[in-house]
């Protein structure tokens, strides 16, 4: 009997473990009846991907699909159309994705690189070898939400922490740090934790996103339960990895859902995130609305809430300038790619900057009296 030519709405259906659904159906009609098969691609590398069909696991170039556009060529999560035979096997289009995880790429062309596709939960790995970095969490926070996932910070080598107080104080640092994310404690050499991950992450497709050396690799083993990913000790000066993952790979797990493992993540530079960074950033996004001025910069005008808040203690310092900073940064990769938006920011500069200057100005008209 051919898998492929089950109903594709069936329970029984081979891609349903992988997230095949009535939706997803739905979209592939128009392909089905040009006789291309529905699968998801597994791995993407140099041009050519490993697509799971019904049929099995399926080498496949991505040639006809592969535009200039880099947010527009065929990732690891992807549902695609592809031809049943030939040598080489060529995808021909991919499925309109329901989410995408995108970053700014590291290039001065203000591009956006398009990490994984079709997520529902996006599983922040911070390693607790090393000193907290809020900042970063904060980073990969912001770009979860603009995805369209939901975010869940894990906690990982929670054993190298055993006094429980140190613990909760680390856990509530996070936890104000992430507003409507949860927040789990794991130690996957212990299989402590795991079952609260492996319950959030049963439905639906997850990736695990962090650094190199914050246990993604260990992790992935842990709720797999097989070694499927190459795991090597980390720096003990940085608690850096070193590379062991390389390619996006998906994987189903054995109590279900999906897992999309990602190579550490040096650079995190957000692109187009600002409803991502408002998420992330709640409680400002609620103080700015009492500022005296629509458009307050929350850096020194009258009347601003938000820096009442920090004068206070209601609001952490911190908060406020990582807050600031991700703005910043999301305001100039999207003017890089908005003349718009370019120029407003630069007419903003320009104010700020004649502000500044008449605020010395006035200063040194003081000393000299």
């Amino acid at each position: 009997m051919n898998l492929s030519s089950l109903p594709a709405s069936s329970a029984s259906h081979p891609l349903a473990p992988y997230g095949w659904d009535e939706g997803w159906e739905a979209e592939f009609a128009p392909y089905a009846e040009q006789g291309l098969l529905p699968g998801r691609v597994v791995r993407v590398d140099r041009g050519q991907c490993d697509v799971v069909t019904a049929d099995g696991v399926v080498r496949a170039d991505t040639a006809f699909v592969t535009p200039h556009d880099p947010m527009r060529v065929v990732c690891t999560g992807d549902w695609v159309a592809v031809e049943p035979g030939g040598n080489p096997r060529y995808v021909r289009a991919y499925l309109p994705r329901r989410t995408a995880f995108v970053r700014s790429t590291s290039s001065k062309r203000s591009e956006g690189q398009i990490l994984a596709a079709n997520v529902d939960h996006a599983v922040v790995a911070v390693s607790l070898a090393v000193e907290l970095d809020l900042g970063r969490v904060e980073r990969f926070l912001a770009l979860a939400w603009e995805s369209g996932a939901q975010p869940v910070v894990v906690l990982t080598k929670a054993d190298l922490v055993p006094d429980p107080v140190t613990l909760g104080h680390l856990v509530q640092d996070v936890e104000t740090s992430a507003p409507g994310v949860p927040v789990l404690t794991v130690s996957a050499l212990h299989g402590d934790g795991l079952d609260a991950l492996v319950a959030l992450v049963g439905s639906g497709t997850s990736v695990l996103l962090g650094q190199s050396g914050a246990g993604k690799s260990t992790l992935a083993n842990a709720l797999v339960g097989a070694d499927v990913m190459d795991v090597r000790a980390a720096r003990d000066v940085d608690g850096k990895g070193r590379h062991t993952t390389t390619t996006r790979n998906l994987l189903a797990l054995p109590a279900g859902g999906v897992l999309i493992d990602t190579p550490g993540l040096r650079g995190v530079g957000l692109y187009d995130a600002e409803s991502g960074v408002g998420q992330v950033f709640t409680e400002i996004e609620e103080l700015a609305g009492r500022c005296r001025f629509h458009d307050c910069a929350h850096e020194r005008e009258p009347g601003c809430a938000v820096l009442s808040a920090v004068e206070s203690g209601e609001l952490a310092a911190r908060r406020l300038e990582s807050y600031r900073k991700l703005v910043r940064e999301n305001q100039w990769i999207v003017a890089k790619t908005d003349a718009r938006v370019r120029s407003e920011l630069r007419r903003e500069w320009k104010r700020r900057g004649s502000e500044g200057k008449a605020a010395m100005e006035a200063k040194r008209g003081r000393w000299v009296r």
